[in-house]
């Protein structure tokens, strides 16, 4: 195969920039997914019982499709996008909240583009099952309070030091600029997906599902066009449709497979049932039905590549984490204090990530040299003895009952971080989530915000 760096552009575009369609050729990665054993820690940590980890993660035709997709975003909604460029954003997002509230027929003269996004929408498709998505999602919340820091941790990691998303996330600048809403966001987003019938068509919390879903288009129009087909090249494609799916796979199986090495073991068929769970939000948000994994074995193989290519951090690390560490001074005294005292915090974090990622995000902030140790080992000692509980917990009777009535609405680990997000950005004067901050980020290119 012609290496990437030699393909000359197609009619002013990029070669790869375009939608898979099945029996088409895979294209290969780009060259910024290549393995680091920065991320090889997590990896070898959650995935070591059920695949062999290595530095170079296996080739599978699964994985193999995972790179492909690297190159593309999401088809329907990047044309609704396009779409509502042409006829205005707020013309265009009035079409959709009506489509969501009322059904798409229910729209005057929608736009073409419209009407395919919601024949998806309206239609699940046949591999649904809202039993077993049903059986999932009680499984996903019942997993330990130490499993879901786990999954929450890791995914802060591939935010802020994984290169695509990083990237994307520094480049508009909201983490910086607007953190309070941002956060508020994805509290409320993950919190929500956890409720009983989340993803009926007539939810709220799936139409919210489609809005971030809109959002994250318009974030990639925008920077597709602020990047340009160098960064393409080189990246590939922003917020990318197989990054969205190892998003999915890393948010389901992470927490499970955390605490089965933990001492509290899980089954293939539970482990199947979460990968279902997972498997339909990211049906919803606009993953490539080819590409959507079957069964717990295909999601591990998709978390192994996608954790393993995360790639190092780009330059929009330092900014996000100088931003969020401007306030320690170590000039003072007082600064100095305060650097101290973030060490236990620290050393949660690189027990549940691994010390060389910690090291990555902190290493242009005043905190870079703050000791990990002996809070990293205490952490595992405490979130073990947590984990075997819980597992001990699941022989008493009730079990089944406890974990039903910890599912009968909201996960409470995720309700207690919606609180939490609601308070903060309340002080700011921040009350609502209408998902809308990216409207008119796909009408024009703004200034860089950093």
């Amino acid at each position: 195969m012609q290496p990437l760096t030699e393909v000359q552009p197609v009619d002013g575009g990029h070669p790869y920039d375009y939608y898979y369609r099945p029996g088409m050729p895979l294209r290969p990665p780009p060259p910024r997914a290549v393995a680091s054993e920065l991320w090889f820690e997590p990896r070898k940590s959650m995935l070591s019982p059920w695949l062999e980890v290595r530095l170079e993660p296996l080739q599978t035709p699964r994985t193999r499709l995972m790179a492909d997709h690297l190159w593309q975003g999401d088809e329907p909604m990047d044309e609704v996008v396009a779409a509502f460029r042409r006829l205005g954003t707020a013309g265009g997002r009035r079409m959709l909240n009506q489509a969501l509230a009322h059904g798409i027929d229910s729209v005057e003269d929608p736009p073409a583009e419209l009407v395919n996004l919601f024949a998806r929408i309206d239609n699940p498709p046949d591999w649904y099952d809202p039993d077993l998505w049903e059986y999932g999602r009680r499984l996903w919340i019942n997993v330990s309070t130490a499993g879901k820091m786990a999954m929450g941790v890791q995914d802060f990691m591939g935010t802020f030091v994984g290169a695509e998303v990083a990237s994307a996330v520094g480049e508009t600048g909201r983490f910086v600029k607007d953190p309070y809403r941002r956060n508020l966001e994805s509290a409320v987003w993950f919190g929500s997906v956890t409720a009983p019938g989340a993803l009926e068509r007539s939810s709220p919390i799936l139409h919210d599902t489609v809005r971030v879903r809109l959002m994250h288009a318009q974030v990639r129009a925008m920077l597709r066009r602020r990047w340009g087909d160098e960064h393409f090249a080189r990246h590939g494609n922003p917020i990318s449709n197989a990054t969205t799916m190892g998003a999915a796979v890393t948010f389901g199986l992470t927490p499970m497979c955390f605490d089965h090495v933990h001492g509290r073991r899980c089954s293939t068929r539970q482990l199947d049932a979460v990968m279902h769970y997972w498997a339909y939000i990211a049906y919803c948000f606009g993953v490539a039905e080819e590409l959507i994994p079957r069964s717990a074995a295909e999601g591990m193989e998709m978390v192994d590549y996608m954790v393993a290519t995360a790639g190092v951090a780009p330059e929009r690390t330092a900014n996000m984490a100088g931003a969020a560490t401007r306030g320690f001074n170590p000039a003072s005294l007082r600064g100095r204090v305060q650097i101290a005292a973030t060490a236990p915090a620290l050393g949660v974090f690189a027990y549940y990530s691994g010390q060389p990622l910690v090291r990555t995000l902190l290493a242009d902030t005043p905190l870079r040299s703050v000791p990990l140790q002996p809070w990293s080992a205490a952490t595992g000692m405490v979130t073990t003895a947590a984990v075997r509980l819980r597992a001990l917990d699941d022989q008493l009777p009730g079990a089944r009952r406890r974990m039903i009535r910890r599912a009968e609405r909201v996960d409470p680990f995720w309700d207690r971080n919606i609180r939490v997000a609601r308070f903060l950005a309340a002080r700011v004067g921040i009350r609502g989530t209408p998902f809308d901050h990216h409207d008119v980020s796909a009408e024009r290119t703004p200034r860089c915000p950093m």
